[in-house]
C-alpha cells in the first residue's frame, strides 16, 4: 500500500480538489503559507498533526559543542517531495542523508513561510544527535507585507513568535533558522562559534566553487576556527552525479570527513541497536524474516549509521565495503556486505562505529547476525581505553574452531573471546546469531570495527628465497588468496537487566476511527480507517516503532498476515486496503518493537478487530460503521412506522 496522491483521484478535468487538511487522507507534511494560518493554530486542527509528530528525542540535550560547528541545510528540490509521506513512500532511490556523524545541525528548508521539517529527518537526526531547525523566512514582495504585518507592534511579534514556538515544541523539533549562519564575528564577541560561514553546494558565489571542491572552503573556514554552513548537499542527487547516487554521496561526505573530522559518536549509551537501515530499500525483513517486498522509503526507518571509510578507489581494497538493499536483510531494508579476496595477511577489518561508551561494572553483551559463504567468519573488533590513555583491543570472534582462532589473533588483540552461543535464525537458517560477553569496568569504548577471516586459511607453498651469498635459505609461509563472502544483519550491544518486556496485549487499548468504504472490482471494496492504540494505565510508551500487519479472516479460518507498513507514533492510517467479498473481519495487529531491536511476538501483540466487513456499499460510495449503524436504525425506524400505518389500516 503506498500513497499516490495525497487529495485523491481527480474529480474533474481542472485536477484534483484543492488540499483539506482536516479530511482523512494519506498523512503528508507540509508547510503554512500564510499568517493567517499561523496566527489562527489551524495546524493543530489538522487531520495529519498527529502523525507529524516526532518521536525521537534529541539523544544529548539540546546543547551544542563548544567547538567549531557543521550546519547542513537541506535546500533540496523545493522540499516535500518522496519526504513529505509521514508513513512511508515506495521510492527506494529517494533522496536521503546517513552520514548523520559529520554533523551538528540539520536544517530543512523550503521557499514557504513556514517549513515544518518531515518528521523523518527530525527522528533521523535526533537518533545521531543532531539538532533540527525549521525556518521561517519572508521572499520577495508578498515576504515584505508578511514582515510589515508581523512586525507592526510588541504584540503581534511576540505572538508570531510564541506560534513559532508552539509548533517546535509540538512537533518536536529544536527551534528556527533567525539569519543564523548570517551572524558577523564582531557581533558573536566570545561566541565564535556561533559564526557560520556558508557554502553553497551548486556553487553559486562560493570560494572554491562547492561541489566537488567543498572541501577547498571547508579548509578556509577550519583555519578561521569559526563554524560551517553546508546548504544544498542535495546537489548530488539533483544533478545526477555518477556512477550512482550512494557512490556519489559517500565520495562527496568524505570530502567533508577529511576536513573537518567526526562531529558525533556513538554509542553513548546503552542498549545500542543499529541494523544499518538507511531509510529506503526493495524489502522488509523483521528478525531474519522477509516481510514484505514492495520498493519503499522512509528516513524515520533509520537505524544508527555506520562511519564506513570510502576509499574512492574500488581495486585498492581487497574487500569491498558497502550498505546494501539487495541482499537479504535480518531487520529492515538494509544490511552491510563484505565480498572480495582476504589479503595475505589473512584478515581484514573495517571501522563500523566511533564510540564514547563509559562501561560499569555489569558485563556487556554482543549479539549479531551473520550469513556466511563457505569458510567466511566475521568477529567483531572492539576499542577502549581508559582514563589513565591505557588502549585495549579485544576481538569478539565468530563461530569455528577455538584453537585455531586463538592462534590466528592471540599475537594481535590483547583478548579474544570466543561467542557464548551461536543460533540460527526460526524464519531462515541462513542467518546464525552469535552472542558473547565482556566485562571491561572503567573502560571506553571507542570503537567497533567488523573483522572478516577465514575458519580455513589456506596456506600457499614453501616460498625459497635465496640470499646473495648462494648459501644460506631464508624460508616463510603466506597465504594464497581466499575468496571471502559475508553479511552483517545488525548488531545489539546491552547489559544484563536491559532485556526488554513487553506489556501483554490486553494492556493497550487500539481503535479504528474515520472508517471509509469504497466499492472495488469483482465485489471487493477498499478501506480506509485511522488505528490508534495507547496503554491503558495511561502512561507515555517508550516504544520507537510499530509494525502493522493485517490478517483478512473468512468463515473458514484463518487469513494470511500481510504487512502494510511501519508506525513512528500511536497512530496509524490505512489507505486503499483492497477487502476482497469472501471476507467477513478484517484483525489488525500492531507489533511493538523495543529500543534493543527486539520486537513483540505478533500472536501476543495488540490488535483491532472489525467484524461484519462485508455489508454492501450503497451506490459505491463511502460507508463508514457509523454511517452503518445510523442506516440500519433507520430502516429500523421506516419498518416500525409501516408496520404501524398499515396495522391501523387492516384495524
Amino acid at each position: 500500500m503506498n500513497p499516490t496522491d495525497v487529495a485523491g483521484p481527480t474529480h474533474s478535468p481542472a485536477g484534483p480538489p484543492p488540499f483539506d487538511p482536516s479530511r482523512p487522507a494519506v498523512p503528508v507534511s507540509y508547510p503554512i503559507k500564510t499568517l493567517a494560518e499561523l496566527e489562527s493554530r489551524s495546524y493543530f486542527d489538522s487531520f495529519h498533526f498527529p502523525f507529524n509528530k516526532s518521536s525521537v528525542a534529541l539523544r544529548n540535550g539540546r546543547c551544542l559543542a563548544d567547538r567549531p560547528r557543521m550546519l547542513v541545510c537541506h535546500d533540496m528540490a523545493g522540499g516535500y517531495t518522496d519526504d513529505k509521506w509521514v508513513q512511508g513512500g515506495s521510492n527506494p532511490e529517494a533522496y536521503a542523508i546517513w552520514h548523520w556523524y559529520l554533523m551538528d545541525v540539520f536544517v530543512y528548508f523550503s521557499h514557504d513561510l513556514v517549513t515544518l521539517p518531515p518528521p523523518c529527518w527530525t527522528n533521523a537526526a535526533h537518533k545521531h544527535g543532531v539538532k533540527v531547525l525549521g525556518t521561517f523566512i519572508t521572499e520577495w514582495d508578498e515576504g515584505r507585507v508578511h514582515a510589515n504585518k508581523l512586525l507592526a507592534t510588541k504584540e503581534s511579534a511576540r505572538m508570531y513568535a510564541e506560534r513559532l514556538t508552539e509548533l517546535a515544541s509540538a512537533l518536536g523539533f529544536d527551534g528556527w533558522l533567525e539569519d543564523y549562519p548570517k551572524r558577523s564575528a564582531a557581533v558573536a564577541g566570545d561566541r565564535k562559534f556561533d559564526v557560520y560561514v556558508g557554502i553553497d553546494i551548486f556553487g553559486r558565489g562560493t570560494y572554491g566553487g562547492g561541489q566537488w571542491n567543498t572541501n577547498v572552503a571547508l579548509d578556509v573556514i577550519k583555519s578561521g576556527n569559526v563554524s560551517a554552513a553546508l546548504f544544498a548537499p542535495g546537489w548530488v542527487y539533483e544533478t545526477k552525479q555518477p556512477p550512482d547516487f550512494a557512490t556519489a554521496q559517500n565520495r562527496w561526505w568524505s570530502l567533508v570527513e577529511k576536513s573537518w573530522g567526526i562531529m558525533q559518536s556513538y554509542p553513548l549509551v546503552l542498549p545500542f541497536y543499529s541494523n544499518f537501515d538507511q531509510g529506503r530499500g526493495q524489502h522488509v525483513a523483521i528478525d531474519g524474516g522477509q516481510v514484505s517486498s514492495a520498493p519503499w522509503n522512509n528516513i524515520s526507518s533509520q537505524s544508527f549509521q555506520p562511519c564506513l571509510n570510502f576509499s574512492g578507489d574500488s581495486s585498492s581494497d581487497s574487500i569491498q565495503v558497502l550498505v546494501d538493499f539487495k541482499e537479504a536483510s535480518y531487520s529492515g531494508g538494509g544490511n552491510i556486505t563484505f565480498k572480495g579476496t582476504l589479503p595475505d595477511v589473512g584478515y581484514f577489518s573495517t571501522k563500523l562505529f566511533h564510540g564514547e561508551l563509559l562501561l560499569g561494572d555489569l558485563p556487556v553483551y554482543f549479539t549479531y547476525s551473520a550469513k556466511l559463504d563457505g569458510n567466511s567468519l566475521i568477529g567483531l573488533s572492539l576499542e577502549f581505553s581508559s582514563a589513565l590513555e591505557v588502549k585495549i583491543s579485544v576481538l569478539l570472534a565468530s563461530r569455528g574452531n577455538t584453537l585455531l582462532t586463538m592462534n590466528q589473533f592471540s599475537s594481535k588483540f590483547n583478548k579474544v573471546i570466543m561467542p557464548r552461543w551461536v543460533t540460527k535464525s526460526k524464519t531462515d537458517p541462513g542467518w546464525v546469531i552469535l552472542d558473547s560477553s565482556i566485562s571491561m569496568n572503567g573502560f571506553t569504548l571507542t570503537e567497533i570495527h567488523a573483522l572478516c577471516y577465514s575458519s580455513n586459511p589456506e596456506f600457499g607453498k614453501l616460498r625459497s628465497n635465496l640470499q646473495t651469498d648462494g648459501k644460506v635459505f631464508k624460508s616463510s609461509l603466506s597465504p594464497n588468496p581466499t575468496q571471502y563472502s559475508a553479511i552483517l544483519g545488525h548488531i545489539s550491544v546491552k547489559t544484563s537487566g536491559q532485556d526488554f518486556v513487553f506489556p501483554p496485549s490486553t494492556s493497550w487499548l487500539v481503535e479504528g476511527q474515520d472508517i471509509e468504504w469504497t466499492s472495488g472490482s469483482q465485489k471487493s471494496k477498499t478501506l480506509g480507517v485511522k488505528l490508534g492504540w495507547r496503554l491503558k494505565d495511561g502512561k507515555t510508551s517508550l516504544f520507537p516503532k510499530y509494525n502493522i500487519f493485517v490478517e483478512k479472516l473468512s468463515n473458514q479460518g484463518v487469513g494470511k498476515q500481510e504487512y502494510l507498513g511501519v508506525a513512528h507514533v500511536e497512530a496509524f492510517y490505512v489507505f486503499n486496503l483492497v477487502v476482497p467479498s469472501g471476507t467477513s473481519n478484517l484483525k489488525f495487529i500492531i507489533q511493538v518493537c523495543g529500543v534493543d531491536g527486539t520486537s513483540q511476538p505478533v500472536n501476543d501483540s495488540p490488535s483491532f478487530l472489525m467484524q461484519n466487513v462485508n455489508p454492501p456499499v450503497p451506490g459505491g460510495r463511502f460507508w463508514s460503521r457509523k454511517c452503518s449503524i445510523n442506516i440500519i436504525f433507520s430502516i429500523i425506524a421506516i419498518v416500525t412506522v409501516i408496520y404501524l400505518y398499515f396495522s391501523r389500516i387492516i384495524s
